[in-house]
């Protein structure tokens, strides 16, 4: 059902609407594939929520709303799943969830209204962040810390989503398929390596299209590498308490989209950055070298159980993250960053996997750097090099066709795994360097 349509909108569009607002009306849609699917003539909505109670899409006309144009209830749930289809939507559509449930923070859940929550599936950003107490799930400031419960509207400030076409010309790009022995590696950032380069045009300077300009492929080239392999590239959150200080996350090792590449690295705002990360993918192979990114799966950046509520933390907690068994309030950190995700969960190994497969099958990438990589080892709390993340990453056939690179540690107990991880993987030599 539809909810309401904001005043912003009505007052922006008066007597004359876009035509599929006439037309705006929700089917069951499916529950697969995950995320915001444009199919040609509609978008079909579907999100994995295990201890949901309702949830709605909220769909924005443009980043500085302050409030949805339109509010939606999805309309069905197959078994975790809510799904939905709206056949008059398209892609460019800025959207985010609210998702009702129990605020139980003892009892690991945080559901709370009151926050648009980002798509974990999103492949675009179309709003990014802006810092504010209403982006908590709590009272800040209010003795009771998390155990208070805030009714602020986060709908002005918080992160949303785009939905995205998926088509790209390609051409004849191929991967260049670079034998181990002969592979030189090359860590940068992309926006380090040509940010102050006087000869990258000013316009291109610090963005993807700028890692892919002729005067970087020549500097890779006199270096002799093969590959390239890039700092966190998945969207990112900027810390308040840097932000407060005039700093930034500049590494980018704090994800919260694990689909949508960083928006800060495009040319035109966030909605060209999938079409720029494919343009430098495309020139980076047609020069010869590969491309590997850097995923950091081990923690997202939503902080410890005093963080904000952005995301995975308002849709399902409990399903998301580790918690302490002692006491669900709180999260184990395996990882230095407040909290560890729980891929030892079906449904979050699969948001890693079906992102895996994303990178590869549609933005090309030839392989992957995973931060912290023991973390993913811990089906519940104790290091399995048996566990569920390795054995579906060794019988995919997409992904264990590629280069996987571990960091082979993490902070938690036994947590230093060198020369631990399974055949088809390499490592990083934590006693070398």
């Amino acid at each position: 059902m539809i909810r309401s349509v904001s005043k912003d909108s009505r007052e922006r569009h008066g007597k004359n609407p876009p035509a599929w607002y006439e037309k705006m009306r929700v089917l069951p849609g499916k529950p697969h594939p995950l995320g915001a699917t444009w199919d040609g003539l509609g978008v079909n909505f579907s999100l994995y929520s295990e201890h949901a109670e309702k949830v709605e899409l909220v769909l924005f006309d443009a980043p500085e709303d302050k409030a949805p144009s339109w509010t939606v209830e999805l309309p069905e749930r197959t078994g975790p799943i809510w799904h939905g289809y709206i056949p008059s939507l398209r892609p460019g559509q800025l959207y985010g969830y609210r998702v009702y449930g129990p605020y139980q923070p003892e009892q690991g859940h945080r559901f709370n209204p009151h926050k648009v929550l980002l798509d974990p599936y999103a492949k675009a950003i179309g709003r990014s962040l802006r810092w504010h107490t209403s982006l908590f799930g709590y009272q800040v400031g209010d003795p009771r810390e998390d155990l208070s419960f805030s009714e602020e509207d986060s709908a002005p400030y918080a992160p949303l989503g785009a939905v995205v076409e998926g088509g790209f010309e390609w051409g004849d790009d191929r991967r260049p398929n670079i034998p181990w022995q002969d592979t030189i590696i090359y860590e940068t950032h992309v926006k380090g390596i040509s940010k102050l380069h006087p000869e990258v045009p000013e316009h291109l300077r610090g963005t993807y299209l700028g890692l892919a300009s002729e005067p970087i492929l020549e500097h890779l080239k006199d270096l002799g590498v093969t590959t390239i392999q890039l700092l966190p590239v998945h969207a990112k959150v900027h810390d308040w308490h840097l932000v407060k200080k005039g700093l930034s996350n500049y590494w980018g090792y704090n994800t919260l989209a694990y689909f949508a590449p960083e928006p800060d690295y495009s040319t035109n705002g966030p909605l060209t950055a999938v079409r720029d990360f494919k343009m430098m993918v495309r020139t980076l192979h047609a020069e010869g070298f590969e491309v590997i990114i850097d995923v950091v799966y081990n923690h997202t950046g939503e902080g410890n159980h005093l963080g904000p509520t952005l995301s995975f933390r308002g849709i399902d907690n409990r399903a998301y993250y580790k918690g302490n068994p002692d006491n669900l309030r709180y999260l184990m950190d395996y990882t230095g960053t407040g909290n560890t995700l729980h891929a030892g969960n079906p449904h979050v190994l699969q948001l890693i996997m079906d992102s895996l497969r994303y990178w590869v099958l549609e933005m090309h990438v030839d392989g992957f750097r995973f931060d912290l990589a023991a973390a993913l080892a811990r089906d519940l709390y104790e290091i399995n090099m048996l566990s569920s993340f390795f054995q579906v990453i060794q019988q995919d056939p997409v992904l264990s066709q590629v280069k996987l690179i571990a960091e082979p540690w993490d902070v938690g107990p036994g947590g230093y795994q060198v020369g631990s991880f399974p055949w088809q993987w390499a490592e990083w030599n934590g006693r070398y360097r």
